[in-house]
């Protein structure tokens, strides 16, 4: 009997520490996920290196959201490069993509 109180013993944390791993690996994307719809994360890694630190290269503030958020996802082609890429296949979300709009936005004034 005493055997059995030890083998149950060991399953138990055996199956423990292979699940607190696992809940604390996965409890915590709900907090990357809020961090990465933030439009001031998403600005300062994705965006900075063009359109500088408070968004004042290349940022047309006077148009849409709509179409701000489309350039964000789809990209757009200028003149004579840069190129705005578009960042749809690089993962980003509408929602994200207005997020981002509203902050570089907050940022021209």
């Amino acid at each position: 009997m005493n055997f059995m109180i030890t083998v149950w013993k060991r399953m138990i944390l055996v199956i423990g520490a292979a699940i607190v791993p696992a809940i604390l690996l996965f409890g915590s994307t709900p907090a990357q996920t809020a961090a990465e719809d933030d439009g001031s994360v998403l600005y300062k890694s994705k965006c900075v290196a063009c359109h500088g630190a408070t968004a004042e290269k290349r940022f047309d503030n006077s148009k849409a959201d709509d179409e701000l958020t489309q350039t964000v996802l789809k990209g757009k082609k200028q003149e004579k490069p840069p190129n705005m890429p578009g960042y749809e296949e690089k993962g980003i979300t509408a929602d994200q993509a207005k997020a981002l709009v509203a902050f570089m936005k907050s940022q021209k004034h």
